[in-house]
């Protein structure tokens, strides 16, 4: 019998889509079905991302450079020198999604066995980049109770071991929304100085930071200069899921060169969407003023429904487009596959992500649920009342 490998066993299936399934047969049962579980963002994607598109007129498409399109780089680098990061091409490597940016940088860093601390809950497909680079994940867990704000700093270093390679974060955060402020990010600062670690920081949501809150990047905690990986994405700010441009960002010139290797070895990025990435950083800043309002407003409608209903709290999110909210029921997962099998409400239901698929400690976010409020604003008041009425009947209702 032919024998697959430990990699493809150890491999976890998503729990943003592992309730497909289920969501297809309600669709041709006629429902309608609000789905809550995955990130897209119904958002129209810039214009000028567009045109560069249509108005695409090479005969040739070709590979680009390994690294990126030297333009799309050096137009990248000024674009975070508006925003206060100080970083020039040469520290910038174009990748196939910020997927493939954390991989890299997690088998630039990492032998196999070693390990990176990441509080929990986390983006579950860190789980899977590091099944892919062989690396252990070790979690330590943030509360619901306090929004998710970073762990003690003693928690994280009890979890130091001679293993550890790197701490990873997500900030704004994905699942949660929390955005770490610059007094947490310097705390782990002293960390990965102290014990020479690597902080790997997906700042994909860094755009979207509400009520006056400003998003401080790790690139700018100079005294670990040497030590920080910036991930980063076209998917979320310019609504361009589908283009799967990413980019690794960092001052290390020994660790560019290693993951420039892991560059090659794929040949390029992808090219056409190279050429809109860079065309959507003509974007207008009334873009993003209008998406953050935009998101607001959702956020609002949605974080304040779910605390409306009795037994149910989630915390209010400082950024991204995702929170975090905990029911009264015996299992978030199994309430998440019924609402799709078996309920409905005015002909319709809602899809949420389980967020137990969102933490590395077993047992852990068994009451929770991740939402994403990417849906129009009618369709997230109708959710939250489908969630109302289902909690009136579910069977395994706990208070």
């Amino acid at each position: 019998m032919l024998k697959l490998s430990a990699k493809a066993i150890e491999m976890p299936a998503s729990p943003i889509r592992k309730l497909v399934p289920y969501s297809e047969k309600a669709k041709k049962e006629g429902k309608i079905v609000y789905h809550l579980n995955i990130g897209q963002p119904d958002i129209a994607t810039p214009e000028k991302a567009l045109d560069a598109i249509h108005n695409f007129d090479q005969q040739v498409i070709e590979y680009s450079h390994s690294a990126g399109f030297e333009s799309y780089r050096t137009k990248l680098a000024a674009s975070y020198q508006k925003s206060g990061i100080n970083v020039n091409k040469e520290d910038i490597l174009i990748t196939t999604g910020g997927s493939e940016a954390l991989i890299f940088g997690f088998m630039a860093t990492c032998d196999p066995g070693d390990e990176v601390i990441i509080p929990e809950p986390f983006y579950a497909n860190y789980n899977g980049f590091a099944v892919m680079a062989g690396v252990n994940v070790v979690p330590v867990t943030a509360n619901i109770e306090n929004g998710f704000a970073l762990p003690p700093v003693q928690e994280i270093e009890q979890k130091i071991t001679a293993k550890t390679r790197g701490i990873v974060i997500c900030n704004p955060g994905n699942p949660t929304g929390y955005l770490y402020s610059k007094s947490e990010l310097e705390q782990l600062a002293e960390i990965v100085k102290k014990h020479n670690l690597f902080l790997f920081a997906d700042e994909v949501y860094r755009q979207f930071c509400y009520d006056g809150a400003i998003p401080f990047s790790v690139m700018n905690l100079e005294s670990i200069a040497q030590n920080v990986i910036m991930i980063d994405s076209v998917s979320k700010r310019y609504s361009m899921c589908g283009a799967r441009i990413g980019a690794l960002i960092t001052k290390n010139t020994e660790l560019m060169a290693a993951v420039l290797k892991f560059g090659q070895a794929r040949l390029s990025p992808p090219t056409i969407d190279q050429i809109a990435a860079e065309a959507a950083l003509e974007t207008p800043e009334s873009y993003f003023t209008d998406v953050v309002s935009e998101y607001v407003a959702r956020r609002n409608i949605m974080v304040e429904g779910l605390n409306s209903i009795p037994g149910v709290y989630c915390p209010n999110p400082s950024g991204a487009f995702y929170c975090v909210a905990k029911f009264p029921v015996d299992d978030a997962e199994k309430f998440c596959q019924w609402l799709l099998e078996s309920f409905e409400y005015k002909n319709q239901t809602v899809m949420m992500a389980p967020a137990n698929g969102f933490y590395a400690t077993p047992g852990a976010g068994k009451q929770e649920a991740r939402i994403a409020y990417v849906l129009n604003q009618d369709s997230l008041r109708n959710a939250v009342e489908c969630l109302r009425e289902a909690l009136k009947v579910y069977p395994g209702r706990t208070m």
